[in-house]
């Protein structure tokens, strides 16, 4: 079989002899990690320990199997992700084996050592990785090898409800309730991983260490470290199901009402953690339910919050009929929107210099942590593709680089959606107001105080463009499509 012939196995040297002498009888079966990167409530994890065989767990380094590579700060969170999951596996006395290379070559060479017959893992959902899992499927099939996927990270499958006219959802409140009313949303308890017997084989493979991938990034010839902020967060299923604990405790009472103010700390922080699979969103729907039923005047703010966790479901439904939506516009009306390409101006926004507070506190919040709060990445999304007409594709690409919660459907969605020229932009041609913005959601400037500090005695740099002539330059660029509406916020 031409497509899997192994030319390099997982250390790039074949195992050693006594790994050669594994029983034949042990037949292990891989479980193969992708973007879930937890043990429990994972029906892949449940079924290779439904085997009763050997599991051999696995990581592949491969970035051919996306539409395009990881972000630094993706990476960084991947790194400290694998080392939890290592370290959680290590209870159970098994471990992470580690590999890199191309997928389909590491796991060829792995099953014909180890006489495997089954690869189980999760389905990603990108179109490029489904793509390439279908193909996937049929070399391994060649060599007498099963490979078994699960959904283990949505709730939805892309596809899976659809409208009367049995066409996908395009607008997000139908793809809403139409999940709802197919009984999505609401689940029983999710299954726990027991605590006893997990099977490990004989003999392990050789496994790379993880600082040979190097995911983190590297200090400067000063000694800084860009990622120094990222701890903040705690990456892997533990600091996942901790996050869930803290905002159900203090975060989602005033959710509803408060999850537009970056002033106060109401955000989930859940989103990273979403991202790479540490918890499901099963896992948060049943916990969101346990948390009403105890307190049932939370209901209001748990339905809030949930309408936002499925948005994250409703952009692999827009994923899935647009695969290449991080570079083609969801609507093909815009594409010939008269984008502008001033690299000064990108510049001042990727560094916060723009000379709006509210803007420049919140890339200087993406920069220091990692991350950016949610209503506060709408505006500088806005202020980029609007006041600036710079094509939203260099901003996401700049979130892609720089967020944490880099996601492959969300991040493009979002952007696109501020943009206009995405899936249920209404009104598209808005043109949020920073200086409102501010007011109305930082009123004692608290957010901007923080990340966004006084500069001494040096003045607060001006406006790098008018807001009054960017509406209207904005509004005219709209117009010039043929859209003759107006509106701002």
């Amino acid at each position: 079989m031409s497509a899997l012939v192994p030319k390099t196995c997982l250390t790039g040297k074949f195992f050693h002899q006594h790994c050669r002498d594994m029983a034949l009888s042990e037949y292990p079966v891989i479980l193969w990690f992708r973007s879930d990167l937890r043990l429990h409530d994972h029906s892949g994890v449940a079924a290779a320990l439904a085997t009763k065989r050997p599991v051999l767990p696995l990581y592949i380094w491969d970035q051919s199997t996306s539409a395009r590579p990881l972000g630094a700060a993706s990476r960084w969170w991947l790194h400290q992700s694998l080392h939890a999951l290592d370290e959680d596996l290590a209870r159970f006395g098994s471990r992470l084996i580690i590999a890199r290379g191309q997928s389909q070559l590491v796991l060829a060479d792995l099953c014909k050592k180890t006489s495997v017959k089954t690869v189980i893992c999760s389905k990603t959902l990108e179109p490029v990785t489904e793509e390439f899992d279908r193909q996937l499927e049929r070399d391994l099939a060649e060599i007498g090898v099963a490979l078994e996927r699960h959904l283990t990270g949505f709730l939805i499958a892309p596809g899976s409800i659809k409208t009367k006219d049995d066409k996908p959802y395009r607008v997000y409140t139908p793809f809403f309730k139409a999940a709802e009313a197919a009984g999505r949303l609401h689940v029983d308890s999710p299954p726990v991983l027991s605590t006893h017997e997990w099977p490990v084989p004989s003999c392990w493979p050789p496994t790379l260490p993880l600082e040979d991938l190097a995911l983190t990034p590297q200090k400067t010839s000063s000694g800084k470290n860009w990622a120094e902020g990222f701890s903040i967060f705690k990456p892997g299923e533990a600091g996942a199901r901790g996050a869930l604990r803290r905002f159900l405790a203090s975060g989602l009472a005033d959710y509803e009402d408060g999850r537009d103010r970056p002033d106060k700390d109401l955000t989930s922080y859940l989103s990273p953690h979403l991202r790479f699979g540490e918890i499901s969103p099963r896992r948060i729907l049943t916990e969101l339910d346990k948390v009403v039923r105890s307190t049932p005047r939370l209901v209001a703010p748990a339905e809030k919050f949930r309408k936002e966790l499925v948005w994250r479901e409703f952009n692999y439904n827009i994923l899935d009929l647009q695969p290449e939506l991080h570079t083609r516009n969801f609507r093909d009306d815009f594409s010939t929107f008269p984008w502008q390409s001033s690299d000064k101006d990108f510049r001042a926004w990727a560094r916060g210099e723009t000379g709006y507070p509210l803007v420049d506190a919140g890339m200087k919040q993406l920069w220091q942590t990692g991350f950016m709060h949610n209503r506060v990445r709408m505006v500088c999304a806005s202020f980029l593709v609007k006041h600036l007409l710079i094509d939203w594709r260099r901003g996401e690409q700049w979130f892609w680089d720089c967020l944490l919660d880099a996601d492959p459907a969300s991040n493009p969605g979002n952007w696109q959606w501020v943009a206009g020229c995405g899936a249920d932009a209404a009104p598209y041609f808005r043109v949020f107001n920073p200086i409102t913005q501010a007011d109305k959601f930082d009123p004692d400037d608290i957010y901007r105080r923080k990340f966004d500090k006084p500069r001494g005695t040096v003045p607060y740099p001006r406006p790098i463009v008018d807001h009054a002539f960017a509406r209207e330059r904005a509004l005219d660029a709209y117009r010039s499509r043929g859209d003759g509406n107006d509106d701002s916020d």
